[in-house]
């Protein structure tokens, strides 16, 4: 019998002008943590969903539990007993959470309905045991991105399954949440089911994993034991060279000339930010920290014209204006790059081109009101080739490139108007290592030539490592800044939990 719950062999896959999967092999004992680790675009997405039913391969052999199986859809899958938690969250947002949860597998009752109250019952089980105590009735729009990544793990052991594949579980969530989500780990492994867990984050794979296998460029490189593994020698096994450092140097020079002032932004819902006030100052990196909930996204949403204020002034190159919505910041030179790219950043189904052009179109109108295609086409192989963007062609449906290469696209679209202000939300989620670099290197760059740039992130180290000065907040309120010689790991987690410390002293 077989030491292996997963035995794939020589796996391969080709898109148009692509092969992704190149004789790949991955195998998993039962009651482990499997990391399978690569930079973006290495092809570990597409191995898992040619094991999820996603993906048909094209050649190679999958033994799951003894048998050999192809499975022609993802729901054959998940009723044979593999679960998938997708690293771009999917949730039907305007469905409840139970429903969510149950499906296409709801409990059914009397006349063959569904059986709502047992679906609610056992949703808030599952939800009790993920840690999110929240009504099962509760739409998914109303959630945060942390909140719903929760639930998709509540989905995911919630099928019994024998195998489940995390695609960057932790890309949203809290430290305490982390903690919470390898306390469930730890349950299925003593369950003696099988974990695929695919992460950029060096210090999870090496704490929780058992085993961990690194592919590239499509191929497979190796596998060892994750107790024989250093960050250095994943690093070198994924890039195929030494990264000697993980944040390149400085170059940009911060000018004593205020681009942007907030005063006084306050939100009309009293539990989000209020009294916020900065500055920001041309070529400079502000990075904004804090825990999740502590309304960074909100705020720079506002700023952007997403959200409704209560009150507050903004001043651009010390004018007063006033911004209602994303037409009256991209106006005056402001632009921003979401955290959540496949819901509010990317037309999934559009081409590179469509996608980085389509926020400067007016740019491209030429005579007869027709677009000039030869100029759009100019100005986006530019930006694309200035970012390095890995594809075999602009006319490539963008929701076919790695996370990474998303990321630059979307980085494309507003160079594209040129911006003075860049607000950039967690730039580099679910982004690996050599990827990371590229995206930083950008944003030095970019400082460098005199542009403003609001940076949130909840990575200390990249907090630490990009930032020339560092606003944080806590409980919807401007906490303190830092500056970057005197910014620590300490000297940020005490602004970022001030007001909670604070309340806690004066109960």
């Amino acid at each position: 019998m077989s030491d292996y719950i997963l035995e794939m062999t020589n796996i391969t896959k080709t898109f148009p002008g692509v092969k992704a999967l190149d004789n790949v092999t991955f195998k998993l004992r039962p009651g482990t943590v499997h990391a399978l680790m690569g930079e973006n675009g290495a092809g570990k997405s597409t191995l898992m969903k040619c094991l999820f039913g996603i993906y048909h391969r094209d050649g190679g052999k999958i033994i799951f539990d003894g048998k050999e199986v192809d499975f022609k859809e993802s729901k054959e899958a998940i009723d044979a007993g593999i679960s998938m938690i997708h690293q771009e969250l999917q949730p039907i947002r305007m469905m409840t959470i139970a429903e969510n949860v149950f499906l296409g597998n709801y409990p059914l009752g009397k006349f063959n309905l569904v059986d709502h109250a047992k679906m609610n019952e056992e949703t808030k089980t599952l939800l009790n045991e993920v840690g999110l105590y929240i009504d099962p009735k509760t739409l998914l729009n109303e959630l945060t991105v942390s909140q719903m990544q929760s639930v998709e793990i509540a989905k995911a052991i919630s099928h019994n399954a024998k195998i489940v594949i995390m695609d960057e579980p932790t890309s949203s969530l809290t430290s305490s949440e982390v903690e919470k989500l390898f306390e469930i780990i730890d349950s299925l492994k003593a369950k003696n089911i099988g974990i695929i867990y695919i992460s950029h984050k060096m210090d999870e794979i090496l704490r929780i994993s058992d085993d961990i296998s690194i592919m590239r460029d499509g191929q497979y490189v190796g596998t060892w034991p994750a107790s024989e593994m250093t960050t250095a020698k994943i690093i070198q096994n994924m890039v195929g060279r030494e990264l000697t450092s993980l944040f390149p140097p400085k170059t940009n020079v911060v000018s004593d000339e205020v681009i942007l002032r907030v005063d006084g932004l306050t939100s009309p819902n009293p539990l989000s930010f209020k009294d916020a006030s900065f500055e920001l100052y041309k070529g400079e990196v502000l990075g904004i920290g804090g825990l999740v909930g502590a309304q960074r996204t909100e705020l720079m949403e506002a700023l952007y014209g997403l959200r409704v204020l209560e009150r507050g002034e903004i001043s651009v190159h010390g004018q007063p204006v006033t911004i209602k919505k994303p037409a009256d910041a991209i106006a005056n030179k402001i632009a921003l790059v979401t955290e959540d790219r496949r819901y509010n950043g990317i037309f999934g189904v559009l081409s590179i081109t469509d996608n980085a052009s389509i926020a400067a179109l007016k740019q491209y109108v030429g005579g007869f009101g027709l677009l000039n295609e030869q100029k759009m086409n100019e100005v986006v192989d530019s930006n694309v080739s200035r970012l390095r963007v890995k594809t075999p062609s602009n006319k490539t449906q963008i929701g076919s490139l790695s996370g990474g290469n998303q990321q630059k696209v979307i980085l494309a679209r507003w160079l594209a108007n040129n911006p003075d202000i860049l607000i950039l939300d967690e730039p580099t989620r679910g982004i690996d290592v050599g990827a990371k670099y590229e995206i930083y290197q950008i944003i030095n760059n970019l400082a460098a030539e005199g542009k403003a740039i609001i940076m949130i992130t909840s990575e200390m180290s990249e907090l630490l490592g990009v930032s020339d000065r560092i606003m944080v907040m806590c409980e919807g309120r401007v906490s303190g800044f830092l500056d970057r010689d005197e910014a620590t790991q300490e000297s940020v987690m005490t602004l970022a939990t001030k007001f909670m410390v604070g309340e806690q002293e004066g109960e």
